[in-house]
Order: structure tokens, then sequence, then C-alpha cells
């Protein structure tokens, strides 16, 4: 995971620092969102996915920040006054409070851009490239990622509150959308099997509920500072969760079932061991 995160952050640095007639005030906040202390799961599941089918993790980069800069830019305009409004992201002032609102739109708008112009530049074979730009956009768009978080507005109306089932489709398309783009991306960058790419899709899927329910779980539970963020902001904007639904046991059982499915299907990726070890401890994870 280490060289993973190495890789994946020179990567990042290269791309955000290449072109020297970019408007500097949107390339500062480009750059500050970007490296202000992700996790870098996604992309780690990306090279992570290409090493298990029998690729070179090299190859994935493109893939791998593709996946991260859209992650950044979805957490720029989430934390946007006319959607979550949110002050702090990882401890620090979210974009539009160390610059402005309008420069982190833009920021976010650039970042979805090079995203695209990062999965086109892959050494890989064309096809390949193409199938993996077919299945982000449209795991990141209107059906997936932004429709999950059109989904999660409309939750906020108390007329429309979301039961269980709807919360489960709700988080199916906003958290689990962006995993499952990770992780097939890394099986295309590899050449992988249809099959692979399916099993693939499914861990992600498992995994992103699991990764949500313990998001919800945290906003309750989780020291600030350990966050990066104030506890409480569900609650606060009105939104319902898991927590709201289940209750902090019931929400931590469907937490531990995920978890499980998701292992369960690992198995079918001989030297999975160290993913293993990642689903598990996103599970018990504090922050």
């Amino acid at each position: 995971m280490q060289e993973y995160l190495a890789a994946i952050d020179a990567a990042l640095e290269q791309i955000l620092s290449r072109n020297p007639l970019t408007p500097h005030r949107v390339l500062d906040a480009m750059h500050y969102s970007v490296f202000a202390g992700g996790k870098r799961i996604r992309p780690c599941l990306t090279l992570a996915f290409c090493q298990l089918c029998g690729g070179d993790p090299t190859t994935a980069l493109p893939f791998a920040c593709g996946i991260e800069l859209v992650q950044t830019y979805s957490l720029i305009h989430d934390d946007l006054p006319c959607m979550d409004d949110d002050d702090f992201r990882r401890g620090k002032p979210s974009c539009h409070k160390q610059f402005d609102e309008a420069t982190a739109l833009l920021a976010g708008d650039a970042l979805l851009t090079m995203a695209f112009e990062s999965l086109s530049q892959a050494e890989l074979p064309p096809e390949r490239v193409v199938k993996a730009v077919e299945i982000f956009s449209r795991l990141i768009g209107v059906v997936g990622m932004i429709g999950g978080q059109e989904m999660d507005l409309e939750a906020e109306n108390p007329d429309t509150r979301p039961d269980l089932d709807t919360l489960r489709t709700l988080c199916a398309r906003k958290t689990c959308a962006l995993l499952q783009a990770s992780c097939q991306l890394g099986v295309l960058a590899a050449g992988g099997t249809e099959e692979q790419l399916s099993a693939a899709g499914e861990y992600a899927y498992q995994l992103g509920m699991a990764f949500q329910i313990v998001d919800d779980i945290l906003d309750v539970t989780a020291d600030p500072e350990k966050l990066g963020k104030p506890v409480g902001s569900d609650a606060a904007n009105g939104k319902v969760t898991h927590v709201t639904l289940l209750g902090l046991e019931g929400a931590s059982q469907e937490a531990d079932r995920y978890t499980a499915r998701a292992l369960s299907l690992l198995e079918r990726f001989p030297g999975s061991e160290p993913l293993k070890e990642l689903t598990r401890n996103l599970l018990h994870r504090d922050y």
C-alpha cells in the first residue's frame, strides 16, 4: 500500500503541475484539495486489482489518478453551501473556505475534466481504454454517483425521507459506484476476464455499503479531531442514515455483514490477503 501511495502521489503531482499556462488560483485550489490528506483508498484499489489480475500496477496509474481526481472533485462540490455546507474537510478548511465558492466550483469542474484526460493517456490497448471510459463515465454519472447525490439531497426533504431500501439504493450510487469503477478499472488495465470484472464490481459494492454505514456511525460517535470535520452533520442536515433507521448496534451489524460478503468475494482472487486486511481495517476505522 505504501508503494501504491507513493506512486499515486507522484503521478498526481505531475498531472497537477504539467501545464504552466493554467490560471494559478484554480490550479492552487485543485492542488490544495487533492493533497489535503485523503486516504487514497480508491486509486489504491485500482492498482491492487490490476496486480491481482496479473497486470503491472504502473500501467494502471492513469486510471487510478482519474479515480482520485473525481473523488476530490466530488468532495469539493459536496462541501459547497448549496450542497452539504461543510466548512472543514480532513481537518482543513474546505476548498470554498480556503479560496472562495466560485474558485471551488471551477476547481471541481477542472478536476472532473482532467480525470478523463488522465484515463486517455493510459499506455494500454485502445479497446481497454475505451471500455474504461465507458464504465467510468457511467458509474460517476446520473445513474451512479451524481444520481446518488441527487437522491441524498432529496432525502433531506421531510416529505421524501427514504426507507431502508431507498437508502441502500442511494448508497449504492453515491458511495459504491466510484468504488466499483476503481476496482473494475484495475481489472481492465490488467486485461482481466469478464468474471473478474464482475467479481471486482460486486466486491466494491459490498465494501462501499460497509464503508458508508461506518461513515454514518462515525458521524455520531467519532472524535471530531480524528474525523477531520464536525460530527453530527447528518442529523443537523436532517439526513436519514443507517443509524437513523437501524440504531448504532443494528448499523454496526449491517456493516459486519457487508464486510463478510466483501471478504468472501476476494477468495476468487489469489494473493488478495493484503486487500482482505484493508477491507477489515476499513470496517474498524475511527476516522
